[in-house]
């Protein structure tokens, strides 16, 4: 793409594709309507053109997408191996509670990762890759205001600050993390990382270091409601509050 962005409509549904990120090497693709054996074919070709065109690092925004079908999921889980064989990965973020549930009966969360908003998203690739995630382009912090629900004004992202290990401070206290009560783990969790949402903090609850916690998507968001940590913002607010 020689543009910031693309759009297609096709009946049932829009597409529209958008480079992201700190270096704009990452594609959003914004999906709404459905997706099923009529508009899986559409989607199906995007991805395998980024794929040609070597863009390897994927994020699909769902936000707007009422249905997918078994055709639908299957376009994701046809395209994920060949793309992390290739040194990348489609993550995808913002599914209504209606197709999350689907997504989770179905057990496609072991194997595709979910996030709750695009911006985290987009933290968890440059993190990973080392960029100053404070660094955002125009196009990209325009795109975070219109497509995260969360946010109702622009708002810049806090820079990271190197804190001691919590691990290392409650071993000399004497006291282990798998120890805690929940609500503490949870609060842990936000303090070492506040880019995570709620699928990254249940995530990081069912590790052996928090004692392996199990618990589902709609659970972790009344825990967050009930400690005043279930936005980004309160996460970062709270983060800088400690």
């Amino acid at each position: 793409m020689a543009d910031h962005k693309q759009q297609t409509a096709i009946q049932g549904m829009n597409l529209a594709v958008h480079r992201v990120g700190a270096k704009l090497d990452i594609v959003l693709l914004i999906l709404s309507g459905y997706i099923d054996t009529t508009t899986c074919q559409e989607l199906t070709e995007t991805i395998q053109g980024l794929i040609k065109q070597e863009q390897y690092l994927l994020i699909v925004d769902m936000s707007g997408v009422t249905y997918v079908s078994s055709a639908g999921w299957g376009v994701f889980m046809g395209e994920i191996k060949n793309i992390r064989d290739l040194g990348g990965d489609l993550k995808i973020t913002q599914m209504p509670p209606e197709v999350f549930e689907v997504f989770e009966m179905l057990e496609f969360n072991r194997i595709l990762n979910y996030y709750d908003t695009v911006e985290e998203t987009i933290n968890e690739f440059d993190i990973i890759r080392g960029f100053d995630i404070t660094q955002i382009d125009e196009e990209t912090r325009r795109l975070l205001q219109n497509t995260n629900p969360e946010k109702t004004e622009k708002k810049q992202i806090p820079q990271m600050i190197h804190r001691p290990s919590v691990q290392k401070k409650n071993a000399d206290k004497g006291v282990g993390l798998r120890d805690l009560p929940l609500m503490e783990k949870v609060k842990r969790i936000v303090v070492d990382n506040p880019f995570l949402g709620t699928r990254g903090i249940a995530r990081e609850l069912n590790t052996n270091k928090y004692g392996s916690v199990k618990i589902n998507w709609f659970k972790m968001r009344s825990i967050l409601k009930k400690l005043s940590l279930d936005s980004t913002e309160k996460r970062h607010r709270f983060y800088r509050s400690r």
